[in-house]
């Protein structure tokens, strides 16, 4: 089992965007020391709760100061790049992070970044998008010949070119960094997507019934290549705030900045977009009882070592198994003993025995 970090990044609106960067770059660095074997880091253009809308310069910035901890853009949003410039510049930040680069690609799902960039999202152009974007990078580092590439949405040609001027950028690992994708909703497309093409599949994690149900989406896209999808590589997504007692631990994360989160964004955001029922635990409860205590009851991962480390392995076991756990990560700048703390707990008291109890089951 192994642990990682997902930074959307939430920050509240009033912080401003050095300081969330500087919090965001210590979590990372203490993830690194602890262990976590990789980081996330999320884009987004018209959000003011996440509001960093470039994280391979963040990751830039994260690989000069960590020596193991893989990183992600989690995940650039296809849409909304040139996919030829964004081949270029991932090919180029996976030699800068020397084997240490993971690509999260994404279709978006704000309705206000589908406005700003024209894009038709209510009827599934941005899946469109995404699909023609992926085909075009993929094919200019896997194609070594020279092509024109005629599409919807995008043209492109890799050039032939001469001794001087020349096609050059390849990336460092072969044929390309591995990739990820996410899934949020029941038969989600894009993680049908992940098991077709051997991407690495990543739930962003409320109920349970759903988040199984995510498995069942990446066996049926792996049927149409005939691949075996692993279920060790599958990441899922979880709010995890770890103290000494229960009663610390929901203090901590209730009546802090995790649940600030809830109550000022994340609930009023998928209220907004008509999607409160991933956070239902059972589908008789109505909408106007999800709230940030409900879902800390039911869906967060707060406790102590023990109550946490019972809660992760109730998780493994009620999906059927799964291989990275990654921690959303909050901004916590005000008072960072308490977050790092958390972390700490978690790698050292919470995972081992996680490990202990599932000791005997293999995935």
């Amino acid at each position: 089992m192994k642990l990682g970090m997902f930074l959307q990044p939430s920050h509240p609106p009033e912080r401003n965007p050095y300081d969330a960067t500087e919090w965001d770059l210590e979590v990372i660095q203490l993830a690194d020391q602890l262990g976590y074997n990789e980081a996330w880091i999320g884009e987004h253009f018209t959000s003011t709760w996440e509001p960093i809308p470039a994280p391979d310069l963040m990751i830039a910035q994260a690989l000069k100061s960590t020596k193991q901890i893989k990183l992600a853009p989690g995940a650039h949003l296809l849409p909304y790049h040139h996919p030829v410039e964004l081949a270029h510049r991932v090919a180029y930040l996976d030699h800068l992070a020397q084997g240490r680069l993971i690509l999260g690609i994404g279709a978006g799902a704000m309705p206000t970044d589908y406005e700003t960039f024209d894009v038709d999202g209510k009827n599934g152009e941005n899946r469109k998008m995404t699909a023609e974007a992926l085909e075009i990078m993929l094919k200019f580092w896997k194609e070594k010949e020279p092509f024109e590439f005629k599409g919807k949405y995008w043209n492109a040609n890799k050039v032939k070119g001469n001794d001087i001027l020349k096609p050059h950028m390849e990336p460092y690992q072969k044929p390309h960094p591995p990739i990820g994708v996410t899934g949020l909703s029941p038969g989600s497309e894009t993680l049908k997507m992940a098991g077709e093409k051997g991407f690495i599949p990543m739930s962003l994690g409320n109920n349970l019934e759903y988040i199984a149900s995510h498995w069942k989406d990446v066996e049926e896209g792996a049927k149409r290549s005939g691949r075996n999808p692993q279920r060790s590589e599958w990441r899922i997504t979880r709010d995890v705030f770890v103290a000494d007692t229960d009663e610390e631990a929901l203090e901590g994360s209730l009546n802090s900045m995790m649940g600030r989160h809830y109550r000022e964004y994340y609930l009023p955001l998928f209220r907004l977009l008509g999607g409160v029922s991933v956070f239902k635990h059972e589908s008789s409860v109505e909408d106007n009882e999800i709230t940030a205590e409900y879902v800390a009851k039911h869906n967060w991962l707060v406790g102590s070592p023990e109550t946490v480390a019972n809660k992760f392995a109730d998780l493994y076991e009620k999906v059927g198994g799964f291989g990275t756990l990654l921690v959303v990560s909050y901004d916590y700048s005000e008072e960072p003993e308490a977050w790092k703390k958390s972390m700490r707990l978690l790698k050292e008291e919470v995972l081992p025995r996680v490990e202990k109890r599932l000791s005997k089951v293999t995935i």
